[in-house]
């Protein structure tokens, strides 16, 4: 069993940043792949980005180039820095690790913080 606990979120204007980040309670590299993911209420589960062990990373299209999903080792936490921020973006962020990563169907989850953008 993988304890995830996430921290980090909170409030910011439009086009503002935030980190938040997962502390694991196993090492990151005996993960196959970790990341995050979000829901905002009445809408369904969007994958966010995703680190494989190998270090490839995706993300979705509506974050790439503004969101940057990073690990470190020492401290076994996975992060993910999200600037220019949009009200969009809105909603609950989740982090996961191993299973279906892809399709942000993690076996392991964690508790979520929120993430709330005004305009």
């Amino acid at each position: 069993q993988v304890q995830l606990v996430e921290s980090g979120g909170g409030s910011v204007q439009a086009g503002g940043s935030l980190r938040v980040a997962c502390a694991s309670s196993r090492p990151l590299k005996d993960n196959y792949c970790m990341g995050w993911y979000r829901q905002a209420p009445g809408k369904g589960r969007e994958g966010v980005a995703t680190v494989f062990r190998d270090g490839r990373t995706t993300y979705a299209d509506s974050v790439q180039g503004r969101f940057t999903i990073s690990q470190d080792s020492a401290k076994n936490t996975l992060y993910l820095e999200m600037d220019s921020l949009h009200p969009a973006d809105t909603a609950m962020y989740y982090c996961g690790a191993d299973g279906l990563c892809y399709e942000a169907w993690y076996t392991y989850r964690g508790q979520g913080t929120q993430v709330t953008v005004s305009s």
